[in-house]
């Protein structure tokens, strides 16, 4: 009987995957599923339909691997009843914890890091063919020459998967993968491995392919994304060149890249968003810390003078540019007075919003194994709540100036309040999408906008949201008269 069971299940290739973390992350999901939905599997949003299940995680934080670890945790049983089902870890933690998964979940079929994606179509046809476990990983970065790691770290073909981007008409495109600056908090670059830079030619192809596609807004996707470089033909590439080329590429609309390193921030770069019509007024570019003394633990590369230094060439550049920052609280040794320096810098740098995360131990990472996390848990808590007050207060307050104006919004489609009132509600509809500036705009409207430019005259505003409505134009009448048209 269960054997019959198993069969209909491979038959119908049902294929459930939850993605944790960042936009890396999504987009790696993205590239499985396109190769996966080429063989012929069907994507499920039902765990239980599936007969495939696929985790892809993070090891940014030790709260998403024990989510990760959870989920696992309560498919033992499904698996038991189902025999025939593969799992499989992919993404950081396959890379970080390798065997150990297989340890904790010993019903995992196969775990697979960030640099073998690729494997993973035949890693599931073999773990169902001949019920054996399989470890793809990259080689870690003191097992062999840079080269050779680097090499380890494999890059394939993107398939693209429309069904699993933030929108049909926005994509992420990766133009490097890799990360060489070793903070000392921060596991990606043993995760994901050297620092390398795409060839050109491959990124805009890819480009194009999603503007043919539909693609409305291109996000550039790097560790430290205004570090590209690339030679190709003779001639060194950089980011701002990139900019400039996929610009011309027809039915790209708008364009922006994450995430910035401080120290990266050239002005050619700003030069090129400045003359680009298409590239966004937005830079997220992570502090990190408003204390030099933590920012040396971390390992961070540059002094709060010097991250003033560099906003302040964006201020001068780009003054209608929008900023936001990561934080890390409680990091090891930090005092009261460094914490209130962060906290100072926030004040005078006024971020759009802060990502703030209290600081995790990761196993590998040199702050792991050689500083001490002395901070207690709940002065950590006070001071991530401190923090995101500060932020909220900021944000709602520059958001109010936006008040009385029309913007330009990129139609995502349905707001998160609408979707949990339910698509079917009479009545106008709540959309939502994005300013220039990064902006979230709420907005009532018809859902054919989807995916189309709109002004927005903006009424009230939230810490996180501008709320508005779409701004009428007039038309000519064969009467004479002008009548007013919603857009």
């Amino acid at each position: 009987m269960t054997d019959d069971v198993d069969k209909t299940a491979d038959h119908n290739r049902k294929l459930f995957i939850e993605t944790v973390g960042c936009q890396m992350n999504m987009l790696d999901s993205e590239l499985v599923v396109a190769a996966l939905r080429k063989q012929g599997y069907e994507l499920t949003g039902d765990v239980q339909d599936a007969d495939t299940i696929l985790f892809n995680t993070c090891s940014v934080r030790e709260h998403a691997e024990h989510k990760i670890y959870s989920a696992l945790g309560r498919l033992k049983f499904a698996k038991n009843a189902r025999p025939g089902r593969v799992i499989g870890v992919l993404g950081c933690m396959a890379q970080k914890d390798q065997e150990l998964i297989f340890q904790r979940a010993p019903h995992v079929d196969l775990v697979v890091g960030t640099g073998q994606l690729a494997e993973v179509p035949r890693l599931i046809d073999e773990a169902r063919s001949d019920r054996q476990r399989s470890l793809a990983v990259s080689l870690d970065r003191r097992d062999g020459t840079r080269t050779t790691v680097a090499e380890s770290f494999q890059s394939y073909d993107p398939l693209r998967e429309p069904a699993m981007r933030p929108s049909p008409y926005q994509a992420f495109v990766r133009i490097m993968i890799g990360c060489d600056k070793f903070c000392t908090y921060c596991v990606v670059p043993m995760t994901r491995g050297p620092e390398q830079g795409r060839p050109p030619r491959d990124i805009l192809h890819e480009v194009r392919v999603l503007a043919d596609q539909g693609v409305k807004e291109i996000t550039f996707l790097g560790q430290t994304v205004n570090s590209y470089k690339h030679q190709q033909d003779g001639r060194t590439w950089r980011l701002a060149d990139l900019l400039h080329a996929a610009h011309e590429v027809p039915g790209i609309e708008r364009l922006k890249f994450v995430t910035n390193y401080p120290r990266d921030m050239t002005d050619d770069l700003l030069q090129a968003i400045r003359d680009l019509p298409k590239a966004a007024r937005y830079l997220h570019v992570p502090a990190q810390h408003g204390c030099d003394e933590v920012l040396k633990r971390m390992k961070r590369g540059y002094t709060v003078d010097q991250y003033r230094e560099m906003f302040a060439r964006v201020r001068e550049a780009l003054p209608d540019c929008a900023v936001s920052s990561d934080f890390i609280v409680g990091f090891c040794g930090e005092t009261e007075e460094a914490h209130q320096r962060s906290l100072d810098l926030i004040r005078e740098c006024r971020f759009k919003n802060s990502f703030i995360f209290k600081y995790s131990p990761r196993p590998g990472t040199k702050a792991y194994d050689n500083l001490a996390d002395d901070i207690p848990e709940d002065v950590k808590r006070r001071r991530n709540a401190e923090m995101l007050t500060l932020q909220n207060q900021i944000s709602a307050e520059d958001n109010a100036a936006f008040i009385g104006r029309a913007v330009q919004v990129l139609v995502e489609g349905y707001s998160e309040t609408q979707k949990k009132q339910g698509l079917d509600t009479p009545g106008p509809k709540q959309l939502t999408g994005r300013s220039m500036c990064d902006r979230i705009i709420a907005f009532e409207g018809n859902p054919r906008l989807t995916g189309t430019l709109v002004d927005v005259e903006i009424h009230d505003v939230t810490p996180t949201t501008l709320i508005g409505q779409i701004v009428t134009r007039a038309v000519q009448h064969g009467s004479g008269d002008l009548l007013p048209i919603l857009v």
